[in-house]
C-alpha cells in the first residue's frame, strides 16, 4: 500500500512516523508547503518527497493523508474523492457548515472513504468510559464535567487561522461527548473570556470558554476550556450517574494539586502537550484507516460525524456571540449540496 502524506508539521509527522512503520504500508509520499520540511522528514524516513500535491495524485496512491491548515482540508478532501481515494483527514473538515456539507457531498457522491482525526475515541480512558456508560455501570447518568487546558498559548499568528476555541478546541470534546454518551445535544448556552493577552481580542477569539450542554436525554454537561493553563496540558472528562462515578485522564501526571492535608501530591512530570498526551491514540487511529483502506473494518469516524461535533461548535460561538441559548435545530444539518 502507498500512502501519501498532505502535511508534514507536528501532527504530519507523527502521522508519517507511524505509517512507515506499518506492516501493511510499503511506502510514503510525502509533500508540504515548506518544501525542504518534506524533504527533511522523506530523508530521514526513507520515503519519497513530491513537490507539490499534484504529483502526489499524479504519482499514484493508494489513499491520502490530509494533516495541512484548516483552509486546505476540503478543497483536498475533494479532490481525493474525484480520485477514488480513501482519505485520513484532521479535523476539522472546514471552519464552516458550507464548506463541510460541500466536502461530504463530494465523498458520498463518489463511494469513498473520509475518516476524521478525532483521536480521543482511540484513547484507553475514553474507550473505557464509553464501556461503563454502555453497560449500565452508572445508571441513570445525570451530569458530565469536560475540561480541555493547553499549558501555553499558540503563536498570535495561527489564531485568525484556527477557527476559534469552540471549533478548534472543544470540538474534541463536543464530539467524545457524543461517542461516549451515545446520546445528541439539544442546547447549549455558552461564554467565553478574552481577558488574557491581547492578542485573542485581536483575532476575535477568547483565550477561556465555557459551555452547559443539555443532551437528548436529559443529561447535563459541562464543559471548559482554555489556552492558558500554566500548571499543564489538561483533558478529563468526569461522568457521574446514580450508581457510580467515573473520570477520565486523572492519573499521576495529571496537572492538579490538592490542597487536602491527604490529598494526592502534585504530578512530578505533568503532561505538557497533546502530542504526549495522546501519543498512543494518534498511532491507533492511523492503524485503524489502514484497517479502513484494507476493507478489515468499518470506518470509525466519517464526516457525518465530524459534522455533528461542527454543529455543536457553531452552536456554542452563536451562543457566546449573542448571549443567548441556542438550540441544535437552529444550526444547518440539512443534505449536503448535489454535486455537479
Amino acid at each position: 500500500m502507498r500512502i501519501g502524506v498532505i502535511g508534514t508539521g507536528r501532527i504530519g509527522t507523527i502521522h508519517a512516523n507511524t505509517l512507515s512503520r506499518h506492516r501493511d504500508v510499503g511506502s510514503l509520499i510525502l509533500t508540504d508547503a515548506d518544501t525542504a520540511r518534506a524533504q527533511e522528514l522523506a530523508h530521514r524516513l526513507g520515503e519519497t518527497a513530491a513537490p507539490g500535491v499534484e504529483e502526489i495524485f499524479r504519482w499514484g496512491v493508494d489513499a491520502v493523508v490530509i494533516t495541512t491548515a484548516t483552509s486546505a482540508h476540503a478543497e483536498l478532501i475533494g479532490r481525493a474523492a474525484r480520485s477514488g481515494l480513501p482519505v485520513f483527514c484532521e479535523k476539522p473538515i472546514a471552519l464552516d457548515l458550507p464548506g463541510s456539507l460541500a466536502a461530504i457531498a463530494e465523498v458520498e457522491a463518489a463511494g469513498t472513504v473520509l475518516q476524521m482525526g478525532f483521536q480521543r475515541r482511540f484513547d484507553a480512558g475514553y474507550t473505557g468510559a464509553r464501556e461503563a456508560v454502555r453497560s449500565g455501570r452508572l445508571g441513570r447518568l445525570h451530569t458530565v464535567r469536560a475540561l480541555t487546558s493547553d499549558q501555553a498559548p499558540p503563536d498570535a499568528a495561527w489564531l485568525p487561522l484556527s477557527g476559534g476555541l469552540y471549533r478548534d478546541t472543544l470540538i474534541h470534546d463536543f464530539d467524545v461527548l457524543r461517542w461516549v454518551t451515545g446520546r445528541e445535544v439539544t442546547d447549549v448556552y455558552a461564554a467565553g473570556s478574552d481577558a488574557g493577552p491581547r492578542m485573542f481580542r485581536e483575532a476575535g477569539d477568547v483565550d477561556t470558554a465555557a459551555a452547559l450542554l443539555t443532551l437528548d436525554d436529559g443529561t447535563l454537561a459541562t464543559l471548559t476550556a482554555t489556552r492558558m493553563n500554566g500548571a499543564g496540558y489538561d483533558v478529563r472528562m468526569e461522568l457521574a450517574g446514580e450508581r457510580d462515578q467515573i473520570v477520565v485522564g486523572l492519573d499521576d501526571r495529571t496537572p492538579i494539586a490538592s490542597t487536602e492535608p491527604t490529598g494526592p501530591p502534585a504530578a512530578d512530570k505533568p503532561w505538557t502537550g497533546f502530542l504526549e498526551r495522546f501519543g498512543p491514540a494518534y498511532e491507533a487511529e492511523l492503524n485503524a484507516f489502514v484497517e479502513v483502506v484494507r476493507g478489515e473494518r468499518a470506518n470509525p469516524c466519517d464526516g457525518r460525524e465530524a459534522l455533528q461535533a461542527l454543529r455543536i461548535a457553531e452552536a456554542c460561538e452563536l451562543s457566546r456571540r449573542q448571549r443567548r441559548p441556542v438550540h441544535l435545530a437552529e444550526i444547518a444539518s440539512g443534505s449536503p449540496p448535489t454535486v455537479p
